[in-house]
């Protein structure tokens, strides 16, 4: 099998401080950050036994890529990505916020939906909605950002009375929000699919707000498929989707959804190949450009060294 990074334990001059995330080790510095995107791999909130080839640097280059054609819409944290598998940026404060912006009728929405509730974080929602249908209009659903356990659903009201965010930033957020999943579906839509929902996380840097994290990636992102979906909606069938939905059925058919007392199954060689094959054709699809595998020797001397390099 392909090496893979499962975790770094580096210890660079000047580093502050040390995060490990999920799927993402977090060097602090005074005023930067060095995020290494790991193979790691997390499903229903679980950090899965094995970690898959090539997964850290597909995420880290398709975010570096929408993150470079947003920046003239809002600003963002990335000042360089030298190595595949890293990004280097500005040391924000997170607002304690994530904004989830839905196009239709998907994923949680359609669950909240199906059990009669027609508010969704303080928005509320038409009659009449089929899951996976358009939205008259994009709506943003935000939900708290947990420092452990689940995130939760929360209102603008919610956010502005618990002074959670100011009136202010909040409302520049929005716009940010809004502006950027415009900007996702328009490039979306030039490579045959739809941006069905998305998440963004914002903080700020010396008094200026910053758009933070990953965008536009599978894990962060639902995409649909463009062809077929209006013929699947109409017939009332699933839409074929782009995401890492694919890992959370495949654990579903296995008894594992998270719950105290199931068992992951097992991640055979076969499973972390075709996992990691899955990420690369992501990649392809929703950046239209080959994948190039960077090289996997010794691959943690070659993301140290491209970090010192950087640093110094």
């Amino acid at each position: 099998m392909t090496e893979a990074i499962k975790e770094t334990q580096f210890k660079f001059p000047g580093q502050i401080d040390f995060y490990k995330g999920k799927v993402r080790d977090v060097y602090i510095f005074e005023k930067e950050l060095v995020v290494v995107a790991s193979d790691r791999i997390s499903a229903f909130d679980v950090v899965l036994p094995r970690a898959i080839p090539y997964k850290g640097q597909v995420l880290n280059q398709i975010a570096a890529k929408f993150l470079a054609a947003t920046a003239d819409l809002v600003p963002n944290w990335v000042e360089s990505v030298p190595d595949p598998n890293v990004t280097i940026g500005k040391r924000c404060v997170p607002f304690k916020v994530e904004m989830v912006v839905r196009g239709y009728l998907a994923g949680h929405a359609a669950r909240e939906y199906k059990l009669g509730k027609r508010m969704l974080c303080g928005v509320s929602l038409p009659e009449g909605l089929k899951e996976n249908d358009k939205l008259p209009t994009p709506i943003i659903t935000p939900t708290t950002k947990a420092d452990a356990g689940h995130d939760e659903d929360i209102s603008r009201e919610e956010i502005l009375r618990q002074g959670i965010v100011s009136t202010k930033d909040y409302e520049k957020l929005e716009a940010y929000t809004l502006a950027l999943f415009q900007r996702g579906q328009e490039m979306a839509d030039e490579k045959g699919l739809i941006l069905v929902d998305t998440k963004y996380e914002f903080g700020k840097h010396e008094g200026e707000i910053y758009l933070i994290d990953e965008i536009h990636t599978p894990d962060s992102s639902r995409y649909f498929y463009k062809e077929g979906y209006s013929e699947n909606q109409a017939k009332g069938l699933p839409q074929k989707q782009l995401s890492k939905e694919f890992v959370r059925q495949w654990l579903i058919a296995g008894g594992f959804q998270g719950k105290d007392g199931q068992q992951i199954p097992e991640m055979t060689d076969d499973i972390v190949e075709s996992i990691s094959d899955r990420y690369i054709e992501l990649f392809e699809k929703i950046t239209g450009e080959t994948f190039v595998k960077a090289d996997t020797k010794n691959i943690e001397n070659r993301i140290e060294t491209a970090i010192l390099n950087q640093l110094t």
